[in-house]
Protein backbone atom coordinates (compact mmCIF):
# COMPACT_ATOMS: atom_id res chain seq x y z
CA UNK A 1 0.00 0.00 0.00
CA UNK A 2 1.51 3.31 -1.11
CA UNK A 3 1.88 5.81 1.73
CA UNK A 4 0.39 9.25 1.08
CA UNK A 5 1.02 12.02 3.59
CA UNK A 6 -1.91 14.49 3.69
CA UNK A 7 -0.98 18.14 3.11
CA UNK A 8 -2.83 19.22 6.31
CA UNK A 9 -1.02 16.79 8.58
CA UNK A 10 0.24 19.53 10.94
CA UNK A 11 -3.27 20.93 11.35
CA UNK A 12 -4.34 17.39 12.18
CA UNK A 13 -1.61 17.09 14.82
CA UNK A 14 -2.97 20.22 16.54
CA UNK A 15 -6.54 18.86 16.49
CA UNK A 16 -5.34 15.49 17.81
CA UNK A 17 -3.44 17.11 20.66
CA UNK A 18 -6.52 19.14 21.64
CA UNK A 19 -8.85 16.14 21.75
CA UNK A 20 -6.26 13.93 23.49
CA UNK A 21 -5.54 16.51 26.18
CA UNK A 22 -9.27 16.87 26.97
CA UNK A 23 -9.89 14.49 29.90
CA UNK A 24 -12.15 11.84 28.37
CA UNK A 25 -12.78 8.17 29.30
CA UNK A 26 -9.22 7.03 28.55
CA UNK A 27 -7.50 9.83 30.45
CA UNK A 28 -9.85 9.47 33.40
CA UNK A 29 -9.21 5.73 33.55
CA UNK A 30 -5.45 6.28 33.50
CA UNK A 31 -5.65 8.93 36.23
CA UNK A 32 -7.89 6.66 38.32
CA UNK A 33 -5.31 3.88 38.07
CA UNK A 34 -2.49 6.29 38.92
CA UNK A 35 -4.34 7.60 41.99
CA UNK A 36 -5.14 4.08 43.17
CA UNK A 37 -1.99 2.14 42.29
CA UNK A 38 0.79 4.52 41.22
CA UNK A 39 2.78 5.36 38.10
CA UNK A 40 3.80 1.87 36.94
CA UNK A 41 0.20 0.66 36.77
CA UNK A 42 -0.83 3.89 35.04
CA UNK A 43 1.82 3.56 32.31
CA UNK A 44 0.90 -0.09 31.69
CA UNK A 45 -2.73 1.02 31.37
CA UNK A 46 -1.70 3.71 28.87
CA UNK A 47 0.15 1.14 26.75
CA UNK A 48 -2.94 -1.05 26.55
CA UNK A 49 -5.12 1.96 25.93
CA UNK A 50 -3.20 3.25 22.91
CA UNK A 51 -2.99 -0.25 21.44
CA UNK A 52 -6.78 -0.39 21.71
CA UNK A 53 -7.13 3.04 20.11
CA UNK A 54 -4.86 2.04 17.22
CA UNK A 55 -6.87 -1.14 16.67
CA UNK A 56 -9.98 1.02 16.53
CA UNK A 57 -8.35 3.38 14.02
CA UNK A 58 -7.49 0.42 11.77
CA UNK A 59 -11.08 -0.85 11.87
CA UNK A 60 -12.41 2.63 11.03
CA UNK A 61 -9.85 3.17 8.26
CA UNK A 62 -10.57 -0.15 6.56
CA UNK A 63 -14.32 0.32 6.86
CA UNK A 64 -14.68 4.01 6.06
CA UNK A 65 -11.75 4.54 3.71
CA UNK A 66 -13.30 3.08 0.55
CA UNK A 67 -16.67 4.73 1.29
CA UNK A 68 -15.19 8.19 1.84
CA UNK A 69 -13.06 7.79 -1.28
CA UNK A 70 -16.16 7.26 -3.44
CA UNK A 71 -18.81 9.49 -1.87
CA UNK A 72 -18.75 13.20 -0.98
CA UNK A 73 -22.22 12.81 0.55
CA UNK A 74 -20.99 10.09 2.92
CA UNK A 75 -17.94 12.22 3.74
CA UNK A 76 -20.11 15.17 4.85
CA UNK A 77 -22.70 12.97 6.59
CA UNK A 78 -20.06 11.28 8.74
CA UNK A 79 -18.72 14.67 9.85
CA UNK A 80 -22.19 16.05 10.67
CA UNK A 81 -23.24 13.01 12.69
CA UNK A 82 -19.87 12.78 14.39
CA UNK A 83 -19.83 16.48 15.29
CA UNK A 84 -23.29 16.18 16.83
CA UNK A 85 -22.28 13.12 18.83
CA UNK A 86 -19.13 14.77 20.18
CA UNK A 87 -21.28 17.66 21.43
CA UNK A 88 -23.55 15.10 23.10
CA UNK A 89 -20.54 13.40 24.76
CA UNK A 90 -19.32 16.77 26.01
CA UNK A 91 -22.70 17.59 27.54
CA UNK A 92 -22.84 14.16 29.19
CA UNK A 93 -19.33 14.61 30.58
CA UNK A 94 -20.37 17.87 32.24
CA UNK A 95 -23.69 16.49 33.53
CA UNK A 96 -22.12 13.39 35.09
CA UNK A 97 -18.79 14.90 36.15
CA UNK A 98 -19.46 14.28 39.86
CA UNK A 99 -20.25 10.58 39.35
CA UNK A 100 -17.22 10.11 37.08
CA UNK A 101 -14.95 11.76 39.65
CA UNK A 102 -16.22 9.54 42.46
CA UNK A 103 -15.70 6.43 40.32
CA UNK A 104 -12.08 7.45 39.77
CA UNK A 105 -11.33 7.20 43.48
CA UNK A 106 -12.93 3.75 43.82
CA UNK A 107 -10.71 1.23 42.00
CA UNK A 108 -10.92 -1.70 44.39
CA UNK A 109 -8.48 -3.17 46.91
CA UNK A 110 -6.32 -5.51 44.81
CA UNK A 111 -3.54 -4.00 42.70
CA UNK A 112 -3.77 -5.33 39.12
CA UNK A 113 -0.76 -6.96 37.45
CA UNK A 114 1.01 -5.30 34.53
CA UNK A 115 -0.57 -7.77 32.13
CA UNK A 116 -4.06 -7.13 33.51
CA UNK A 117 -3.51 -3.37 33.38
CA UNK A 118 -2.52 -3.57 29.70
CA UNK A 119 -5.51 -5.79 28.93
CA UNK A 120 -8.00 -3.56 30.73
CA UNK A 121 -6.47 -0.45 29.17
CA UNK A 122 -6.83 -2.07 25.74
CA UNK A 123 -10.56 -2.59 26.14
CA UNK A 124 -11.07 0.95 27.41
CA UNK A 125 -9.20 2.22 24.34
CA UNK A 126 -10.99 0.17 21.71
CA UNK A 127 -14.41 0.91 23.24
CA UNK A 128 -13.78 4.63 23.81
CA UNK A 129 -16.64 6.56 22.12
CA UNK A 130 -14.58 9.76 21.96
CA UNK A 131 -11.83 7.99 20.00
CA UNK A 132 -14.37 6.30 17.72
CA UNK A 133 -16.01 9.59 16.79
CA UNK A 134 -12.64 11.26 16.34
CA UNK A 135 -11.43 8.58 13.92
CA UNK A 136 -14.74 8.42 12.05
CA UNK A 137 -15.73 12.09 11.87
CA UNK A 138 -12.85 14.45 12.63
CA UNK A 139 -9.90 12.57 11.20
CA UNK A 140 -11.39 12.41 7.64
CA UNK A 141 -11.41 16.23 7.47
CA UNK A 142 -7.63 16.16 7.12
CA UNK A 143 -7.27 13.66 4.29
CA UNK A 144 -6.75 14.59 0.64
CA UNK A 145 -9.48 12.76 -1.28
CA UNK A 146 -8.12 13.94 -4.63
CA UNK A 147 -4.77 12.28 -4.00
CA UNK A 148 -6.40 8.87 -3.60
CA UNK A 149 -5.71 5.94 -1.26
CA UNK A 150 -7.86 7.33 1.54
CA UNK A 151 -7.44 4.16 3.60
CA UNK A 152 -3.66 4.61 3.67
CA UNK A 153 -4.04 8.24 4.76
CA UNK A 154 -6.46 7.26 7.53
CA UNK A 155 -4.07 4.58 8.80
CA UNK A 156 -1.19 7.06 8.88
CA UNK A 157 -3.22 9.64 10.78
CA UNK A 158 -4.41 6.95 13.19
CA UNK A 159 -0.79 5.96 13.88
CA UNK A 160 0.14 9.60 14.54
CA UNK A 161 -2.80 9.87 16.96
CA UNK A 162 -1.58 6.75 18.80
CA UNK A 163 1.94 8.13 19.31
CA UNK A 164 0.63 11.48 20.57
CA UNK A 165 -1.84 9.70 22.87
CA UNK A 166 0.90 7.53 24.39
CA UNK A 167 3.05 10.58 25.18
CA UNK A 168 0.14 12.65 26.50
CA UNK A 169 -1.70 9.96 28.47
CA UNK A 170 1.58 8.62 29.80
CA UNK A 171 2.39 12.10 31.08
CA UNK A 172 -1.05 12.29 32.72
CA UNK A 173 -0.38 8.94 34.40
CA UNK A 174 3.08 9.90 35.64
CA UNK A 175 1.86 13.26 36.96
CA UNK A 176 -1.23 11.78 38.63
CA UNK A 177 0.88 9.01 40.17
CA UNK A 178 3.24 11.59 41.58
CA UNK A 179 0.51 13.76 43.15
CA UNK A 180 -1.91 10.90 43.84
CA UNK A 181 -2.60 11.90 47.44
CA UNK A 182 -3.38 15.49 46.41
CA UNK A 183 -5.87 14.31 43.78
CA UNK A 184 -7.50 11.61 45.90
CA UNK A 185 -8.26 13.94 48.83
CA UNK A 186 -10.27 16.46 46.81
CA UNK A 187 -12.92 15.10 44.43
CA UNK A 188 -13.72 18.63 43.21
CA UNK A 189 -10.38 18.73 41.40
CA UNK A 190 -11.35 15.64 39.42
CA UNK A 191 -14.80 17.12 38.73
CA UNK A 192 -13.22 20.26 37.29
CA UNK A 193 -11.02 18.15 35.02
CA UNK A 194 -14.07 16.30 33.67
CA UNK A 195 -16.02 19.52 33.12
CA UNK A 196 -13.08 21.05 31.26
CA UNK A 197 -12.87 17.99 29.03
CA UNK A 198 -16.60 18.28 28.34
CA UNK A 199 -16.30 21.89 27.21
CA UNK A 200 -13.39 21.04 24.91
CA UNK A 201 -15.42 18.25 23.29
CA UNK A 202 -18.39 20.58 22.77
CA UNK A 203 -16.16 23.17 21.08
CA UNK A 204 -14.58 20.51 18.87
CA UNK A 205 -18.02 19.18 17.93
CA UNK A 206 -19.21 22.66 16.96
CA UNK A 207 -16.08 23.15 14.84
CA UNK A 208 -16.67 19.81 13.10
CA UNK A 209 -20.32 20.65 12.36
CA UNK A 210 -19.37 24.09 11.05
CA UNK A 211 -16.70 22.62 8.76
CA UNK A 212 -19.09 20.01 7.37
CA UNK A 213 -21.90 22.52 6.76
CA UNK A 214 -19.46 24.92 5.07
CA UNK A 215 -18.46 22.18 2.63
CA UNK A 216 -22.03 21.31 1.64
Amino acid sequence: MHLIVPTRVWEYVIAAVIIILAPGPSVLFVIARAVAWGRATAVATVLGNVLGSFSLSIIVALGLGPILQRSVVAFNAVQIMGGGYIIYLGIQAIRHSQVHAEDMTNQGDVKPSVRKSIREGYFVGILNPKALVFFAAILPQFIDRDRGNVTSQLLLLGAIFTVIAFISDGSWGLLAGTIRNWLATEVKRLVRMRVTGGFVMICLGIFTLGSAIHNL
